[in-house]
This record gives structure tokens, sequence and C-alpha cells, in this order.
């Protein structure tokens, strides 16, 4: 009979996915489009593309440095209280944006403020709540779901934040999307007090192992060579979303296309991710295909989407349709990889261990937020970049292949 003190508490699943897909909606959607406003930064600050790229790359880099951090927090206390300074700083940071006319000042309220909230209150924190949350048959839906939260905000949005830019000009736009990230700290209650709950004392009919510690468990993940795979496979994520993330909107301002296009290209990124990431999740919980074989055909079509789009001609109506394509498969990537995380290592340091993989696409994210700048001021054109990019995602594609999609048996902490 299974001891009452031992079983999971998992609440309602309606309520962990409005909780948790919610708050990644309002984080992820004032972030995803801050692209929209890189030309406005740099005509009121006059410190040229380079430099203000430099400042979204630094965003990407810390994004992904603050996840395996709040990933420990999370681990230890639950994530309440990390949701809600992550809501707190991505709102503070992006309310600052319009007031720094610096290079420094930029990196301060994009890369470490605006980031490094969104980081708290991204997907290593939601990911490991929404798993230790809900029943194990459902977590493949489940963080396709959540995944799926970010786009639907990226999608809204984009046009409302180019609507008040319209109206009201974009330092009232950035204003906001500051304050509409507010909303998500009820959510923090719902996801509160699921810290991974350490061995105690209590008689058991057999005594349980001593509960991995956090250097141990990362040690066990460094040394399996699928983890390494797996993050290497996800730098090349990153480096994909963060440039067209950052840089969409001035690929359609040099292709002569209007503003308004380059705002419905961001919103069909979101919309489209959403279908990419329910998608995927749906597959994901059908048991048919194995994570690693579904990793490697997203980044095979997006390489194949990528070149057809470099050769055709470059109208609003393929911009969209391009848009749309890399919608299905720009964020899709995030519920298999996370999914392969909790099956080589348990929901005990999920937050931690994916976290740490999370660091490596946001080194990714800051080479193409960085190099998508400096190759259009140097060129005046993004041909590299999507060179590079088509290169990297047929690289990450083989890379998965090798995985060996086990769970390697965690080892007691030392006494």
């Amino acid at each position: 009979m299974a001891d009452p003190a031992n079983t999971p508490a998992y609440r309602p699943l309606l309520l962990v996915l409005l909780a948790a897909a919610g708050t990644f909606a309002l984080t992820m959607g004032a972030r995803q489009s801050m692209g929209l406003f890189v030309g406005s930064i740099n005509t009121h600050t006059g410190l040229g593309l380079a430099s203000v790229s430099l400042a979204f790359a630094f965003g990407q880099l810390w994004w992904g440095l603050t996840q395996p951090l709040a990933g420990i927090v999370t681990d230890r206390h639950g994530p309440g209280r990390v949701l809600v300074v992550g809501v707190l700083l991505v709102a503070l940071g992006t309310a600052l944006i319009p007031m720094m006319t610096s290079t420094w000042g930029l990196i301060l309220a994009i890369g470490v403020l605006a980031a490094g909230g969104a980081g708290m209150a991204g997907p290593a924190t939601l990911m490991a709540a929404t798993t230790r949350l809900v029943a194990p048959e459902k977590r493949g839906l489940a963080t396709g779901v959540v995944n799926a939260g970010g786009s639907f905000g990226q999608f809204v949005f984009a046009p409302l934040a180019q609507g008040v830019t319209a109206a009201a000009g974009w330092m009232a736009s950035v204003q906001t999307l500051a304050a509409l990230t507010l909303l998500a700290l009820p959510a923090a209650w719902v996801l509160r007090g699921q810290a991974a709950a350490p061995a105690t004392a209590a008689a058991a009919p057999a005594p349980a192992p001593p509960r991995e510690g956090t250097r141990a468990a990362m040690r066990r993940a460094f040394a399996d060579p699928s983890y390494r795979l797996l993050a290497a496979g996800f730098f090349v994520c990153g480096f994909h979303v963060a440039f067209l993330g950052t840089h969409l909107p001035g690929v359609v301002a040099s292709c002569g296309l209007s503003p308004e296009i380059g705002a419905w290209s961001l919103a069909m990124l979101g919309l489209f991710n959403i279908v990419g990431s329910l998608g995927i999740g749906w597959l994901m919980s059908r048991n048919r295909w194995q994570m690693k074989h579904l990793l490697s055909a997203i980044y095979a079509l997006r390489a194949l989407a990528v070149l057809l789009f470099v050769l055709a001609p470059k109208t609003p109506a393929v911009m969209l349709v391009f848009a749309a394509v890399m919608g299905l498969t720009f964020l899709s990537t995030v519920p298999p990889t996370a999914g392969l995380v909790a099956r080589f290592f348990g929901p005990a340091h999920m937050a931690t261990l994916f976290g740490l993989v999370m660091v490596t696409h946001q080194i990714g994210g800051f080479l193409g937020a960085w190099l998508g700048g400096q190759a259009f001021e140097a060129s005046g054109s993004y041909d590299w970049i999507w060179i590079a990019d088509i290169l990297l995602a047929v690289g990450a594609a083989l890379l998965h292949l090798p995985i060996r999609e086990h769970r390697p048996q965690p080892q007691p902490a030392a006494a």
C-alpha cells in the first residue's frame, strides 16, 4: 500500500497550465517583442546597430545564465519566490529601457534586469514546476502547452506593441509591455511550494537511499555523453531563435517591406509556434517516436526552410509564410529537450539540469543576436548569418542521432 506522505501532491491540470503558460506568455511576449524597438532605440541613442545588438546579445546570455541559478533555488525552496522576483525584474528592466542612452545603460536594462528576470521566470523554473505538479503520463503534453504559452504571448504582444507605437510612440509601447508583465504575479501563488523534498528520518518498511546532492547530479550529467550532445544541439536552437527574435524586423526592413510586416512576422512566429509546441507535446504523449528523432526532424526542417527563404523573392507573402514555418520549429525544441533531461535524471534536479542546458542555448543566443548586428553593419545584409544558420541546423540534426534515451541510475550523495 502506498504511503500517503510520499504520494506526490498533484494539482488540477488546468490550473497548473494556466499559471505556468500564462507566466511564460507575459514574460516571453514582452521579451520577444523587443526586436520591434531595435531601430527606435538605435535612433534614440545614436549608438549604432552593433552596440544596440550587443545589449540584446548580453540579454540572451544572461537569460541563460540565470536559469541554472534559479533552478537550484527552485529545487530547494520551490518556484514561488523565484517567480515573483523574476516578474518584478522583467517589469523594472523593461520600464527603464527608454531612459537609457548609453551602451552600458542598455545592457543593464535589457541585458541584466529584464533578461535576468525573464530567466528566473523562464522555462527551467516553469518546466520543473509543471513536471512536479502533474502526473507523469501528462507531462509531455503539459510541457508543450506551457511552451505554447510563450508563443501565444509573442503572437499577442507583437501587434499590440506595434499598434501602441503607431498611436503613442515606442516609449509608451515599451512602458505598456512592462506594466502587462505584472499580471503574472498571481501565478507564483499557484506554483508555489514544490521543492524537491529531502529524505526524512520517518519510519518506513525499507529505508530510502540518500537524496543525491546538486553537485553530484551536475557531475553525473556532465559525464553523460547524451546530455552533452543535447546541450550542443540546444546551442544551435539559441543561435537561430535569438537572431530571428532580435533581427527579423530588421530583415523585413532590409527587404524594403513595411514595419507592419515586421510586427506581423513576429506575430506569425508566435502563432505557429503554438501549433508547433502543442504538436510536439502531442507527439511526445503518443510515445511512438523517440524524442531525439523529433529533435533531429525539427532542426532539419529549420535548415530546409531557411534555404528556401534565401532563394525566394522577398515579398510580404513570402515573409509571412517563412515566419509561419519558422514558428513551427521556433521553440518546439524545448519540450523534447526538457523531456530528455527528465528522462535521463528524473524530476528531483530538473530545474538545475535543464537550466544548465539553457545556458548553452543562450550562448548560441548571444552569438545569434550579436553577430546579426555585426554582419549587417559590415556587409549591409544578413546573408552570412543565413548561411551559418543552415549549416548549424544541419549539424544539430545529426548531433541528436547518437543520443541514448536512457535514464542513468542516480548515485547516492556522499555522506
